[in-house]
């Protein structure tokens, strides 16, 4: 078999992340009843919010925990209560220490992979929390190489093509997000590995796009062993 460069997504991929993000927003909405919206209403602000926040401030926990302050803060106006801010502000503690949940599979399907292929984990973050996460993996051996981007779009595939260089028949994009993972690889000429998780996070979803390069959906990060 062919050595592949198999580069993979860490979120949602390796370990869970947005399952506990959606806990919190969960728990937001909760404590914004008293403001009579709809759970739906408040969702959409935030959403809003967010998109707005990361394009000025990038992804994670900070720019999370800003969004929903800005959010509360918005639809409360005089009605703000202490105690609510108090508590985002615990919410964003709780994310920022939780530690990474690996996915059932993952590290016996590295180890596999790692003896036969080059594998480099590809994140997107504040740098800082990212790195962490990364860290307390306990993933990171399995890895030649690890980047972290600000955003993960057709350029930064193609950079990584030249930089590490990688045959584009033989790289392979493996993660999650079909906005984030699948589509800008496949648009870069890549192939690509599509993984879902049913908790992938709204702004990363999309229809998947077809491309130069070979598309494989996979229900489990293990069913990796039988490609590659």
């Amino acid at each position: 078999m062919a050595r592949n460069s198999l580069i993979i997504d860490a979120d949602d991929t390796l370990w869970e992340n947005n399952v506990f993000f959606d806990k919190a927003i969960t728990q937001f909405v909760s404590q914004l009843e008293y403001l009579g919206y709809t759970p739906d209403y408040i969702r959409h602000i935030l959403n809003e919010t967010e998109k707005r926040n990361i394009r000025q401030h990038g992804y994670g926990v900070r720019s999370f925990r800003r969004s929903l302050e800005e959010t509360y803060m918005k639809l409360a106006g005089n009605m703000a209560r202490r105690e609510i801010v108090k508590g985002i502000e615990q919410m964003a503690a709780e994310l920022e220490n939780t530690p990474p949940q690996i996915l059932e599979g993952v590290p016996e399907t590295l180890a596999y992979l790692a003896k036969r292929h080059r594998l480099i984990l590809l994140t997107k973050g504040e740098a800082a929390e990212q790195a962490g996460k990364v860290e307390r993996s306990g993933l990171q051996s399995y890895f030649d190489a690890i980047e972290n981007v600000m955003e993960k779009n057709a350029g930064i595939f193609q950079r990584l093509t030249e930089q590490f260089k990688i045959v584009k028949s033989n790289g392979w994009m493996v993660g999650n997000s079909p906005l984030t993972d699948i589509n800008p690889a496949l648009q870069a000429g890549l192939n690509a590995v599509f993984i879902p998780h049913p908790a992938t996070w709204v702004a990363d979803k999309a229809p998947v796009e077809s491309g130069v390069g070979k598309l494989l959906i996979l229900p489990a990060f293990r069913d990796l062993r039988a490609h590659f």
